[in-house]
């Protein structure tokens, strides 16, 4: 199941809460870091300590438990569990592990170990070939390190192996391997901690995905809502590589700035009734809470390709955009209308030279509408609303 996907399952199956009320977690980062000075701290004293705390980018300490430990004759591992608090987080509950020993040469020596996932794609902010733990977790590890190294006067090098036993399984819920992130997850956080269902974690897959898409020389991409429209996008367009394909989620306006700054050539929405007749309206940000479905706009666009006044009524009366799809499914100029309106605010937010073509589907992967390889559009070609 795609990560999105799972996010928002297990989303529902934890109570509601006001945001304000939500326990914030803590990072893989964070996990990986403080293991290495509780593991570093037993192998220069000869004891596990219990806890360790640590300072976190975000400007304040935690206290991490240490809940399981090896210790051999030139190396210990210390283990903890990752609390990701009430955010739906595939690493949740996920075991971090740090392995520090002692090496002759000097300086720090970072690598992963076990379901630690290693970069085989150009784009991501760790080279190829490197493990996949990123730029703040590095420094935060190799800080701890360094610290200890003052501390004890130690005159060798530290070698530090950081480990996810259950993370190449855990990596199946993530886009790792579509990002070209091979045989385990990756070590993340920016901040520390881990803020319940943050929008900012989302939009920087995002611009993750981009980036690797533009570096694996994709000229062409397709932007989706959900894992259900990629399906069906990625039978539209068999020909393109699978870096093409982006889940964007309600960030339409975010995802299609960002295509800009790298100079995309050309992108392909592909949705359904529900976010993308808020597009047509020229809505860029399409969570059910920011912009209701107007039917008004709908019964208008109906209204201008000729349906019946009835119709019309009716489409006023509707529930969900879903329902009205269902009512002009077969209305070809309805569909077309609504996809030309899609690329049109698309270029309009973007006022760039990019092409933008546009595809709706019904929920059971009918094709309702196409408009395709547009690059401007006429007065006459949209419905303002």
């Amino acid at each position: 199941m795609p990560f999105r996907l799972w996010q928002m399952s297990e989303q529902k199956k934890r109570n509601k809460k006001d945001p304000s009320q939500m326990r914030h977690g803590y990072t893989t980062g964070s996990c990986a870091t403080a293991m290495t000075k509780a593991a570093l701290q037993a192998l220069v004293m000869g004891q596990v300590p219990k806890e360790v705390t640590i300072y976190l980018p975000v400007g304040q300490y935690a206290t991490f438990k240490v809940t399981t430990f090896e210790v051999s004759d030139d190396r210990v591992m210390c283990e903890t569990i990752k609390d990701a608090g009430d955010d739906p987080d595939a690493t949740h509950q996920a075991r971090i592990q740090s392995t520090v020993r002692y090496v002759k040469e000097e300086g720090i020596h970072l690598d992963g170990g076990i379901g630690v996932g290693r970069v085989t794609k150009a784009g991501l902010p760790v080279p190829a070939g490197q493990a996949a733990i990123n730029p703040v977790p590095r420094k935060m590890i190799s800080g701890v390190v360094q610290e200890a190294i003052e501390k004890f006067n130690l005159d060798c090098g530290i070698e530090v192996i950081i480990s996810v036993p259950d993370g190449e399984e855990i990596a199946k819920k993530t886009l790792n391997g579509r990002l070209g992130i091979i045989g385990g997850i990756s070590i993340l956080g920016t901040r520390g901690t881990v803020v319940p269902f943050s929008s900012s974690a989302y939009m920087a897959s995002i611009v993750q995905a981009i980036n690797v898409a533009k570096e694996a020389g994709c000229e062409h991409l397709v932007i989706t809502t959900g894992g259900r429209s990629e399906r069906f996008a990625m039978q539209q367009y068999p020909h393109l590589p699978e870096e093409a394909f982006i889940e964007m989620g309600d960030f339409v306006g975010f995802t299609l700035k960002n295509m800009a700054r790298k100079k995309i050539p050309m992108v392909s929405l592909v949705g359904m009734m529900g976010k993308f007749s808020k597009v047509a309206q020229g809505v860029m940000m399409v969570h059910s809470k920011s912009a209701p479905v107007s039917f008004e706009f709908l019964a208008g666009i109906a209204n201008k390709v000729g349906v019946k006044e009835e119709t019309q009524r009716e489409i006023l009366q509707a529930n969900t955009a879903s329902q009205v799809g269902e009512m002009l499914q077969g209305n070809d100029e309805f569909f077309a209308a609504l996809c030309k309106n899609c690329c049109y605010y698309a270029l309009n937010h973007l006022n760039t030279d990019m092409k933008v073509s546009t595809t709706l589907y019904a929920m059971n992967g009918d094709c309702l509408g196409k408009a395709e390889n547009i690059d401007k559009l006429d007065e006459d070609d949209w419905y303002r609303g």
